[in-house]
């Protein structure tokens, strides 16, 4: 009895639709022969059929628990992949941005500083190279089905890699000191949206040469700041060069953008040290 009772309940946890057709037939066989060959009375077959039930019940139990922590478990894959294709998204435009503006500098100094422009190609094969490492190991992570060790998300403590002084426009990072340790999701947010500013004003700003990124506690809220000193008169195109990004913010930033007090545009945003539920 035993060993029906655990060949049942296997088939119904584990086994697959026609596993279970054919071994409860299987199963219900020998249980009534078994009963048919001892002479049970009614409340033998009773409690023996009540009995089997049970088991059924809670094989399926513990089937659908596994079946939905399965299921969770691909929302919560399929949610880092979004969150990885945006990665490789603002990574790229970041990298291609800065290449953009390093061969419109080198087309400029090529024909009166020839050595200027050797350095100006030199940091755009490095760029390039940085992009197709970063862009590669993304996109090799989000081929893979199982065994993915997501790296964590970049937040305020990975912006002052963005500083750059030995290409235009130059970049300066400023941190405050006394910024308390930022709930995940508004640390990733600060990060994003210092990111995409810098894109946008290195795409997008004419004439700017200098870009600054600050970041400061205000009460209970955080403060990103960035700010440019290029040109702020509206033109075609918002004064885009052709052929380099949208001309409009993405829709999931929250910034304000807007012309600087002492020039430039300015993107500033603010984010409650806690993420809000």
């Amino acid at each position: 009895m035993t060993a029906v009772l655990i060949l049942l309940y296997s088939l119904v946890r584990w086994g697959s639709g026609r596993e279970i057709v054919l071994g409860t037939a299987f199963v219900t066989v020998v249980v009534v022969l078994g009963m048919y060959a001892s002479s049970a009375g009614w409340s033998e077959i009773f409690g023996g059929s009540v009995l089997l039930l049970l088991i059924v019940a809670l094989a399926v139990v513990f089937r659908y628990r596994a079946d939905l922590w399965h299921r969770r478990q691909r929302e919560i894959r399929n949610q880092e992949r979004v969150a990885l294709a945006r990665e490789l998204h603002d990574t790229v435009a970041h990298h291609v941005s800065a290449i953009a503006a390093q061969a419109q500098a080198g087309g400029v100094v090529a024909g009166i500083q020839p050595e200027k422009a050797a350095e100006i190609l030199a940091a755009i094969e490095c760029e390039t190279s940085r992009t197709l490492v970063e862009m590669r190991s993304m996109v090799r992570v989000l081929r893979e089905e199982e065994g993915v060790a997501y790296a964590p998300l970049l937040g305020v403590a990975d912006l002052p890699a963005l500083a750059r002084a030995d290409a235009t426009p130059t970049v300066e990072v400023s941190l405050d000191g006394s910024l308390p340790r930022l709930a995940r999701p508004v640390d990733a947010a600060l990060y994003r949206l210092a990111q995409e500013s810098l894109t946008n004003a290195v795409r997008h700003v004419r004439s700017a040469t200098r870009v600054g990124i600050d970041v400061r506690r205000e009460g209970d809220a955080v403060r990103l700041r960035v700010s440019d000193d290029g040109q702020t008169e509206p033109g075609p195109g918002f004064g885009l060069p052709a052929g380099h990004g949208r001309t409009r913010p993405a829709p999931r930033r929250i910034a304000l953008r807007g012309p600087g007090p002492g020039g430039g545009w300015v993107v500033e945003a603010v984010l409650p040290v806690e993420a809000l539920g």
